[in-house]
């Protein structure tokens, strides 16, 4: 039987949805990291930050194997057995009793989850090309965004009523109906025709190709310093709004309207993308976000934290640059190797992964009494992303001359 999708917008939602799941795994256990530590007997409150970096881990070794299985076997089987992986990796943290236990069960979950964040990302670039994929990036990443808006919510609520444990029931039942409907509802976007013979060579003649394509490598290696430094934001959060700023009960609600702030920004991207094209909206707002960070520290540097209004005006502005930067970077990235979608998305997720977890790392080790070194982390990390910019467009300038 020949599955039919009635319109492009459920075609979104249902890729917003397979996204979601990773969203999902990571913001809803933020409110219930301090119990779970205590759970497990963590002593050491720096080492709650693996429970968010080592799901990011998995993310990027698993993308490795999803993304050509997918080249060879179709978009959707390899998202079901990602799931399933998921699925067991998600009993083996409900009954972890150690911090070993749980980083295993933590690492499994980012492998699991690899299948749906890189198989829906090359079943986009199966569909569509250029700024108009820009554009359908964007509106996804909008309805994905809002899982991070409401998960902190819906994980204290869960921890209240029912304990931490039931935080990852919940996630699997959302993946189970997730499941259900790409099953149900979502074609394969991979034609037969167009499947490459399974082979142990077919990565690395996907990563020889890769690599010609200067586009592809400059905006992975760019993707890769934004995501990391939005990481370095996601581990050390807890410990920020909770243990520097005090704000247990209100830290869900802090972290939603922040996710607005990146939301909003989005939704503005499908809007803008198409009129002025993805190179010059990344140009500029990469711009500002080097500059915020910057008279941050000027304002703060050696200080306490200020008040916490005007670090979330701060967070605020910061996240709604990063707002016009995730979907044109991975778009910008993918746009060369669409004839590798599989392999060329694995290739991407993997090295801004990889790139993105020692830099959340190192930065997020310094976070104990204030906020200050997250914001120079933004700031290096957009600086060398300014000179990642600034490299390809001389590159392209001479290559002009030349052909002139």
């Amino acid at each position: 039987m020949k599955i039919r999708q009635k319109s492009e917008a459920e075609f979104i939602i249902v890729m917003a949805s397979l996204m979601s799941l990773v969203a999902l795994a990571i913001d809803a256990l933020l409110p219930a990291i301090v119990d779970i530590s205590k759970s497990i007997h963590v002593t050491d409150a720096t080492n709650n930050q693996l429970f968010i970096t080592m799901i990011f881990l998995g993310l990027g070794f698993g993308q490795l194997i999803s993304g050509p299985l997918s080249d060879s076997f179709g978009r959707k089987p390899v998202i079901y057995c990602g799931f399933i992986v998921f699925a067991f990796a998600s009993f083996i943290c409900v009954f972890a009793t150690s911090l070993e236990m749980m980083i295993v069960g933590r690492l499994l979950q980012g492998v699991g989850l690899s299948a749906p964040r890189t198989i829906s990302i090359a079943m986009v670039r199966d569909r569509f090309s250029g700024n108009y994929m820009a554009k359908v990036m964007s509106f996804i990443v909008v309805i994905f965004l809002l899982v991070p808006v409401i998960a902190p919510a819906i994980g204290k609520l869960m921890l209240d009523t029912y304990g931490w444990r039931s935080i990852f029931y919940s996630q699997l039942i959302f993946g189970f109906f997730t499941m259900l409907w790409v099953w149900k509802r979502q074609p394969e976007t991979l034609k037969i025709e167009n499947r490459k013979k399974f082979k142990f060579s077919l990565f690395s003649d996907g990563i020889k190709e890769f690599f010609k394509h200067k586009d592809a490598v400059v905006f992975t290696f760019f993707s890769g310093l934004i995501t990391g430094s939005f990481i370095v934001y996601l581990s050390a959060s807890q410990l920020i709004f909770e243990e520097q700023y005090h704000l247990k009960e209100e830290f869900p609600y802090i972290f939603a309207a922040l996710s607005i702030s990146i939301g909003l920004a989005t939704f503005l991207n499908g809007k803008l993308v198409v009129k002025l094209g993805m190179l010059k909206l990344i140009s500029i707002f990469t711009v500002l976000f080097t500059v915020i960070p910057i008279i941050y520290l000027l304002f703060f540097f050696g200080e306490q934290n200020p008040n916490i209004s005007i670090l979330l005006i701060f967070f605020g502005l910061q996240f709604f640059s990063i707002g016009f930067l995730f979907g044109n970077t991975r778009a910008l990235a993918m746009q060369p190797i669409g004839h590798i979608a599989g392999v060329g998305a694995a290739i991407n997720g993997f090295i801004s992964t990889i790139m993105a977890v020692p830099i959340a790392t190192f930065i997020g080790s310094f976070i104990n009494k204030t906020a200050l070194p997250l914001f120079m982390g933004f700031f290096i990390c957009g600086f060398i992303s300014l000179l990642l910019l600034a490299s390809l467009k001389l590159r392209k300038k001479n290559a002009i001359i030349k052909f002139t």
